[in-house]
């Protein structure tokens, strides 16, 4: 039984409007991304020049398809991204553009980054909504399609996983070295003093505490007051300076453009309609002939989906979001400091938390002859692979077990491999992460907690994992 309060979100129908112009501002964003990622050249930096790929546990099965395949994934990534936009065609575009993204990160967890998932996410979220039933040319192609008003879920699912990203990004950043210590802002912002008028104030150590404190508390309470129409104008505002500062001082890609086309979601539906209008006007711009709008409904219509539709699509919507709930606590059961080991820290939304870097050196002994050599790490990985690597305990763990697979193809068998890793976290003086006595190649890899980790030798604790 659905309690009322709950289900005020859930079954009313509202304007189809917020819906359709989240598809297309998420279909557009990503069709940019895609030519920015093409054009640097990351597609043969990243999954074509590497001769080793750090899959992850358990989908080591996924890898990259050569140097034609994955230009041509990626051409096909991008018609998807543009079927998703114009609404042509759009669940299977939409389908497909999911599978596409969602397999490209999956072939090297070294890429990975907070926004990846997040697109995966919503791509995926979106596979289960109606967005294409307004706003695009599969209305055009098939007037029957054409919706006024959907149920209330359909819009309401992208504010609460939009929340859900703030709001644990926002607990991630209570914590004393982000509130106490102001690090890692310590450290980024003075690197960027050369910019034009507040370069020089980004050298304070009073600023790095006012970007902390103030990132803190826009995480954790921006969901709330873009919920809230008479503070949600505001609250964008403060969107856009927020992420624009982040895209300027940190360079952190497309992030910030994302964030801030899909929380217009929040705002009502005349302001969508009024999108929708202005975008429906460049058609005028264009060299050729477009229809001229829509077909419009001889009755307000609405969205309604079958009980078994219903039951289906609700059953894997409570599972998604229970998942969004637990996976970033998982920390939890896993011993140590997290920035440490690292236990927990993927798919958990801590933007931004640390500044570490390290060293490492594999130590191989052949046991049947006693020859001891060290591993040039070089030979094997690339540059960003390997300083990835160095500080991230389970990508030490699976490169040992590839070295101990190549030397077996090489004849050298039951080899031991150990590890001397230095590490500095967020502007410590380095020290020692992996127990140098441990043969990696007896570790198994997996979720359970890696005892070869040496604790982090400063008693730091994490505020919010003290509340749990």
């Amino acid at each position: 039984m659905i309690p009322e309060s709950v289900k005020k979100y859930i079954t009313p129908q509202v304007s189809i409007a917020p819906l359709a112009v989240f598809r297309f501002l998420f279909g557009f964003i990503m069709l940019v991304s895609i030519i920015r990622f093409t054009l640097k050249g990351w597609i043969y930096e990243l999954y074509v020049e590497p001769d080793y790929f750090f899959t992850y546990y358990g989908f080591d099965w996924v890898t990259p398809l050569g140097e034609t395949g994955m230009y041509l994934l990626f051409f096909v990534m991008g018609l998807a991204a543009l079927s998703v936009m114009l609404g042509y065609y759009y669940r299977f575009g939409i389908i497909l553009f999911f599978l596409c993204f969602t397999y490209v990160e999956l072939i090297d967890k070294t890429n990975y980054l907070n926004h990846y998932y997040f697109v995966s996410i919503i791509s995926f979220l979106l596979m289960w909504v109606p967005a294409h039933h307004s706003f695009s040319l599969d209305v055009l192609r098939k007037p029957s399609l054409r919706k006024e008003y959907v149920p209330a879920w359909t819009v309401n699912i992208f504010k609460l996983q939009l929340g859900l990203v703030y709001f644990f990004a926002g607990a991630a950043k209570l914590n004393p070295d982000w509130l106490v210590n102001a690090m890692p802002m310590r450290i980024w912002l003075p690197a960027n003093a050369d910019l034009p008028i507040i370069g020089p104030l980004l050298e304070y150590t009073s600023t790095a505490y006012i970007f902390s404190w103030a990132g803190a508390v826009y995480d954790l309470t921006i969901a709330f007051f873009l919920l809230w129409k008479p503070t949600r104008i505001f609250a964008y505002i403060t969107v856009i300076i927020f992420h624009m500062m982040t895209y300027f001082l940190f360079q952190i890609g497309m992030f910030p453009f994302i964030m801030i086309l899909c929380t217009l979601i929040f705002f009502s539906a005349d302001f969508h309609q009024k999108i929708i209008g202005a975008i429906s006007g460049l058609r005028k711009l264009l060299p050729f002939s477009v229809p001229n709008s829509e077909p419009t409904p001889k009755k307000s219509e609405e969205f309604q989906l079958s009980k078994n539709s219903t039951n289906v699509i609700g059953g894997i919507l409570i599972i998604h979001f229970i998942l969004q709930l637990l996976v970033p606590l998982r920390f939890a059961l896993y011993p140590g400091h997290l920035f440490w080991t690292e236990q927990g820290y993927r798919f958990s939304w801590r933007v931004m938390l640390m500044e570490k870097a390290g060293h490492i050196t594999f130590n191989v002994t052949d046991p049947a002859t006693d020859r001891q050599w060290q591993v040039r790490n070089y030979k094997y990985l690339t540059p960003n692979q390997e300083k990835m690597m160095s500080t991230q305990p389970d990508m030490i763990l699976q490169f040992a077990h590839y070295l101990e697979d190549e030397y077996q193809k090489q004849g050298i068998n039951d080899i031991k491999i150990t590890a001397e890793s230095y590490v500095t976290l967020n502007g410590r003086r380095s020290q020692p992460m992996i127990n140098s006595d441990v043969d990696l190649t007896n570790q198994d890899r997996g979720f359970t907690h890696k005892d070869w980790i040496l604790p982090f030798n400063e008693n730091q604790q994490n505020w919010f994992r003290s509340l749990q």
